[in-house]
């Protein structure tokens, strides 16, 4: 036991950031909590005055927004803002698409 309580007390360190390293893995952002944030980001776009229907995709690359009023410049700036100031990512990271309303 006496040896098991030194080999703990000389790597206290390096056991210490693997286990804080474990524990920021865990707390990351994926999955369920990924898509809890594409549908907040989506409906506060499709409460936007000129956006409409909106549809969002966020993954650690970037963002993708399709959306009724992206033919419209202004409202494109709009949701660029947004989802700027929403994600953090920057202007080359989101892309804006029209959305199709034949399907």
């Amino acid at each position: 036991m006496k040896r098991i309580l030194d080999c703990i007390e000389r790597f206290k360190f390096p056991l210490l950031i693997l286990a804080l390293g474990i524990i920021f893995m865990l707390s990351s952002p994926s999955g369920k909590n990924a898509e809890t944030k594409d549908a907040s980001l989506c409906e506060a776009l499709s409460l936007t005055q000129g956006v409409g229907e909106a549809y969002v995709l966020i993954s650690e690359n970037g963002v993708v927004v399709v959306c009724d009023g992206a033919g419209n410049a202004g409202v494109r700036m709009e949701i660029m803002e947004a989802v700027k100031a929403y994600t953090g990512f920057g202007a080359d990271k989101i892309t804006i698409l029209k959305r199709d309303k034949t399907n």
